[in-house]
Order: structure tokens, then sequence, then C-alpha cells
């Protein structure tokens, strides 16, 4: 059996809490022109672990996790994932959905050497995608 530290049961705790709220949660709409993206790694390039991923934002502003503002969300990173996660619930968060709720606009990532995929997703105070959702486009970085 694997053990969940207590910082990722709280993290599962605010999904499982957002989970059960969403059924009661309209879309979030997302202002026309709202557009996500990296400003670095840049797609295709060649990079050393750790990586430093810097995320950039239009047409929205940054609000942390449970804050609900309107024309807000918060940052969330899907690092290998081949499809989306549903658009209408809460994001997962684990390894490979990592949740920026404190409304960072950056992080460090140890990856393996290889190619990787990166792809940002915006969340609304709930952690769920807003409508239409706010994503960037799936880019591939090579780890040395």
């Amino acid at each position: 059996m694997n053990a969940i530290n207590s910082t990722q049961s709280f993290a599962f705790g605010l999904i499982f809490t957002a989970s059960m709220v969403a059924g009661a949660h309209a879309a979030t709409p997302a202002p026309d022109g709202a557009g996500v993206y990296f400003v670095t790694p840049l797609h295709g390039q060649t990079v050393s672990s750790p990586v430093t991923v810097r995320f950039g934002l239009e047409g929205l502003g940054v609000a942390p996790a449970g804050v609900e503002r309107e024309k807000t969300g918060h940052h969330h990173l899907l690092v290998n994932v081949d499809d989306l996660p549903a658009l209408d619930t809460p994001i997962p968060a684990d390894e490979r959905h990592i949740h920026f709720g404190g409304g960072q606009t950056q992080t460090t990532l140890e990856l393996p050497p290889g190619e990787h995929t990166l792809q940002l997703l915006v969340g609304d105070h709930l952690h769920i995608p807003h409508q239409p959702p706010v994503m960037s486009e799936k880019i591939t970085i090579t780890v040395e």
C-alpha cells in the first residue's frame, strides 16, 4: 500500500470537496482572448534537469484555488499526459497533473533524460477548467 503524506491528503481533500460542489457549480466563463503559454522552455528545446518552467497568461488574472474572483484562475501543468482530463470536473492531482493553487507562475521539475510533453490548463477556484478551456498547445522538450 502506498503512503499518502499530509500535503497529498490535503490536496486530495480539496479536490474531493471541489468535486462535491462541482455539480452545483456553473461553468466559469473564460474571457474572450484568454490564453496560457510557456515562457520557458519552448517547444523542441533541449534542456537539462532540473527544468525551470515559467507560465504566461493573458486575458486572465491569477488567483489562488478557493478564491472566487471574476476573470481569474490558476495554473495546472500536465506532464506526459496523452489525453486531457474531463473539462467539466476538477483537474486530477497527481504527479502528472500538477496543481499551482497558490497562484504560482513557475516551477522546477526533475525529469529523467528523454522526451517529455508539457501542457498548461487553467482552472477556476474549484480546479475546474474554464469554458471554453484556457489551455496551451502541448510542447515537447528533450532532457539531456
